[in-house]
């Protein structure tokens, strides 16, 4: 038994020797995550800011000018600017120098007045669809407003419900704190595939792999030696984004930070057991890292991450189940923001212990037969 662990314990200093000795490899492991955290928390968001307006008012009363104003006056919007040609809007569009037009019709400010329907022209840029959608949202409100305001708003307003918002878990709706809780897992899939993936392939071209197959060490030992050294980079990677979450992001953590750590160790075991097999398969670390990334990129877009997944057909949903991101974001955002129960967290947790021994016993295999 003492032998083994000998073995053992030689194995995985190697491994993290191999990973940390050179100096740019180093750096490798801790400052990428680091700009992708700082990149991917304040410029990868979905929020529309910013954004430019053209007008186009044939009106010219008070309410076309209370409703320039207002749109000048939102914290979302960049600019307006003004036209009295009807050309204008379609170059501003075709030129993407604008994301919506305002026509206001020459009636605007009279029909308001006498209480009738008073229509709007609203143009927007289909080719930035999403974004189109929430300038629309923005500018619907602002409209909103001003009906209410009006003689015939004011009138309606009398007999009206009133509908009072209030969002749970994330209040002031601020995007840290749904993006960087993402990044604690997203990121560290990253990492541990790629450090993983290379791992066998860096041997095989070194020509140190055959050795490794002639030691004394047995299968399961040089998995296990594979298999600790990429988690322990993961759990740094994962405490060092839990801390700038906290202390950095000011995102709150309200579950149980040990529970989040025992579900890191089967969500890491399950990213490592597919960077083994995609490792046992590679001859060069270019067909590693080609692997890694054909994971990677369809785990990230079916995880939850940015699109849910309630939002795709049903047999794409069914792919998701093989994904170990979409699990252990769910737990992510849960102990961040809501306080996720323990007996949930199991529930999500079973599926990383199942997709873990199922690529690891893969690699395993794999070592196995090239030991044959």
């Amino acid at each position: 038994m003492s032998m083994a662990l000998t073995r053992l314990r030689a194995l995985i200093v190697k491994e993290l020797l191999a990973v940390l000795r050179d100096p740019k490899g180093r750096m490798i492991l801790i400052l990428p995550p680091l700009v992708q955290l700082l990149v991917f928390s304040y410029a990868a968001t979905l929020e529309v800011r910013n954004f430019d307006v053209l007008m186009l008012d044939r009106d010219h009363g008070h309410w076309s000018a209370e409703l320039t104003r207002r749109i000048e006056a939102s914290p979302f919007v960049g600019s307006v600017r003004a036209t009295d040609d009807p050309a204008a809007l379609r170059t501003a569009i075709d030129r993407q120098t604008v994301i919506a037009a305002v026509e206001i019709p020459a009636d605007f400010s009279r029909s308001i007045e006498a209480g009738e329907a008073a229509d709007l022209g609203l143009i927007l840029d289909g080719r930035r669809s999403n974004a189109a959608q929430i300038v629309a949202g923005y500018l619907q409100e602002i409209v909103g407003g001003l009906a209410a305001e009006t003689p015939a708003g004011q009138r309606a307003q009398k007999a009206s419900v009133t509908t009072i918002a209030r969002t749970w878990f994330n209040p002031n709706l601020i995007y840290q704190w749904f993006m960087v809780p993402n990044l604690v897992a997203s990121i560290a899939l990253l990492i541990g595939l790629i450090v993983t993936a290379l791992s066998v392939a860096r041997e095989r071209e070194l020509g140190t792999f055959d050795q490794l197959m002639v030691s004394p060490l047995r299968t399961h030992e040089i998995l296990i030696g594979k298999l600790v050294p990429p988690m322990l980079i993961g759990f740094f990677h994962i405490s060092l984004f839990i801390t700038a979450a906290v202390f950095v992001f000011g995102v709150p953590l309200r579950g149980s930070l040990l529970l989040l750590y025992g579900s890191a160790f089967f969500y890491l075991a399950a990213v490592v057991g597919v960077g083994l097999f995609i490792s046992s398969l590679s001859m060069t670390q270019q067909q590693a890292i080609l692997g890694a990334f054909l994971f990677m990129v369809p785990a990230m877009l079916l995880s939850g991450f940015a699109t849910p997944i309630d939002n795709m057909p049903n047999w794409l949903q069914t792919v998701t189940y093989l994904n170990p991101l979409r699990y252990f974001l769910a737990v992510v955002r849960g102990v961040f923001l809501k306080d996720l129960p323990a007996g949930e967290i199991v529930r999500q947790t079973l599926p990383l212990a199942a997709i873990a021994m199922a690529t690891l016993m893969s690699a395993a295999w794999l070592f196995r037969k090239r030991m044959e």
